[in-house]
């Protein structure tokens, strides 16, 4: 269990409001996921997206102790979604949704705000590499690396805790 946790740690440590996937092909019907920690010392209370221009929402899933309101624009599309519930500290909630992808590649961002019980609001709207950077999704470059290197390396770090576990339950039936 040590080997999971040390690959999770990374993505602990930089933690988020982050929309997945962070690649898709263009045109797809995708089902995306905004997943929210809670890095703060009081419950995430609110939670709102701004959905790109670029790309068409179509559904959204209940999320238990959630309550959502989607902003329609004057076409019908779904501008915006709010969130409200309770997200106590050191815990992560998503929200998932299907979108419509562009029909062309694109750098999709999600802008996200994340409203707390004590008022203060984090606005994960920044540029990436910046302390609160909004999530992107890269649409198209379904050859390039670009494209299938999140997937590649999922796949090895699955295989590594497997390996590890697999390992760790050998060493110990070894021991008894």
């Amino acid at each position: 269990m040590k080997y999971l946790f040390a690959l999770l740690l990374p993505i602990v440590l930089c933690a988020h409001a982050v929309v997945a996937p962070g690649s898709s092909r263009p045109g797809a019907y995708e089902r995306y996921v905004l997943r929210v920690p809670n890095e703060a010392d009081v419950a995430t209370v609110r939670v709102e997206i701004k959905f790109p221009a670029a790309v068409r929402v179509i559904s959204f899933a209940d999320v238990p102790g959630w309550q959502l309101q989607a902003t329609m624009d004057s076409t019908g599309r779904a501008a915006s979604a709010v969130w409200t519930g309770t997200l106590p500290p050191e815990r992560f909630v998503e929200f998932p949704f299907v979108a419509v992808n562009p029909k062309g590649s694109a750098q999709i961002a999600w802008p996200v705000w994340q409203t707390y019980a004590n008022g203060n609001t984090v606005e994960w709207t920044g540029p990436r590499g910046s302390d609160t950077p909004a999530s992107v999704t890269v649409i198209g470059g379904g050859g390039s690396w670009e494209f299938w290197l999140p997937t590649v390396i999922a796949a090895f770090a699955f295989l590594f805790a497997f390996v590890a576990l697999a390992f760790t339950v050998r060493r110990r039936a070894a021991t008894v």
